[in-house]
């Protein structure tokens, strides 16, 4: 019985799969006031120069102005809503196909959803010109939170070009 046992232990193949370590970051710590990773994020977002404690004043001080527009809801349940309409859904990305360059509508996934809507509010109150950058964000998340403005323009022209080519998705 013992060299059945040896038998089929020998035919048997043992195949070890090597997987990539995933890299898991230290993460992002809270911000302090609010204890919203969001906010934490939307802080090292508006941070120029590794300036920190100017991005946090300026953040603080447009949720301060929110809060003053706004007083049916909190400023971070406001930012959280104009973040949560920035977000794309889906967006076009370039895949050459037999010697042609086509848009193809791919969905988009959570993280980069954010990083998207951090960026066009960022760079929409960046190019506003005239009153203080704490102003400029917060008619920037005002805007996102009734949705209109900059960003949320950026975000209907990528929807709109996702939906013109829909016709290239099967390339995906």
């Amino acid at each position: 019985m013992s060299q059945e046992v040896e038998a089929n232990n020998a035919e048997e193949e043992v195949v070890e799969v090597v997987h990539k370590p995933t890299y898991v970051g230290l993460g992002i710590h809270p911000d302090p006031k609010y204890k919203s990773e969001l906010v934490a994020k939307l802080i090292n977002t508006v941070m120029l120069d590794g300036r920190k404690y100017a991005a946090s004043k300026v953040v603080y001080r447009a949720f301060d102005i929110i809060a003053d527009k706004v007083t049916d809801k909190a400023p971070i349940e406001v930012f959280e809503e104009a973040l949560g309409n920035v977000r794309p859904l889906v967006e076009v990305r370039s895949k050459r196909v037999g010697g042609a360059t086509y848009q193809i509508p791919v969905e988009v996934k959570e993280k980069r959803q954010n990083v998207l809507a951090f960026r066009w509010i960022k760079d929409a109150f960046r190019k506003k010109k005239g009153r203080s950058s704490a102003e400029k964000l917060a008619n920037e998340i005002m805007d996102a939170y009734n949705k209109v403005g900059s960003a949320m323009t950026i975000r209907e022209n990528t929807h709109k070009m996702a939906e013109a080519n829909k016709a290239f998705a099967y390339y995906a």
